[in-house]
């Protein structure tokens, strides 16, 4: 994500249309839904709004944030029509200064990092979890180079398991897999994909 300039976002975000989709990631939503009580949510890079807005329909207080303004407008416009509040705000990623042990849950979802900053990132979030709170990712792996279906088209900012298991092995691993899904979240997720989903938990 670190990789594209700093109006790359924007640019993207720019249009009415919701590029990701209105509707929540397929499993960021079957994992949500197995979490009770509801109760503190992190989102990094949370885009266009659509999995925070899903969040609050459960009734989970959720923190999202972005680098980009027209993501940011473009949640707070869809948490209205659901009329759901989310707290949203823009800040670049690698300055992310989290709060110790203040979420149940983050959810780290197609959120792209460059090497340089990943492991740090991913040290920030776990340090944000409470004890027995749950970390759900999906991303693209290393098979989606070559693949129109989205993601960038930079191995390094893929993913394998070894890889996600060794950067939160700090995290009780509930699920890690690497399957090929078909993806339908708006005009830039669309078509056979190669993901990894992850559900970690901090003991």
């Amino acid at each position: 994500m670190m990789e594209y300039k700093s109006n790359f976002w924007d640019e993207r975000y720019s249009s009415e249309e919701y590029v990701y989709g209105t509707e929540p990631n397929q499993f960021f939503k079957e994992q949500m839904q197995k979490i009770n009580p509801a109760g503190r949510l992190l989102l990094p890079g949370e885009g266009e709004g659509r999995n925070a807005v899903f969040a609050a329909q459960l009734g989970w207080e959720v923190d999202a944030f972005d680098q980009s303004i027209a993501a940011k407008q473009k949640a707070l416009n869809l948490a209205s029509v659901k009329n759901v509040r989310i707290n949203y705000t823009n800040i670049d990623l690698a300055k992310f200064k989290p709060q110790k042990e203040f979420y149940e849950c983050a959810g780290l979802i197609f959120v792209h990092l460059t090497n340089d900053i990943r492991n740090e990132f991913y040290q920030k979030i776990i340090y944000s979890l409470k004890q027995n709170g749950k970390l759900i990712l999906e991303l693209f792996s290393k098979d989606q180079l070559g693949k129109n279906s989205g993601g960038p088209q930079n191995p390094d900012m893929l993913s394998s398991t070894e890889e996600i298991k060794n950067e939160f092995k700090d995290l009780k691993s509930i699920l890690l897999k690497e399957e090929n899904v078909y993806l339908n979240e708006g005009k830039n997720h669309s078509g056979e994909a190669s993901v990894i989903r992850f559900v970690g938990e901090k003991v």
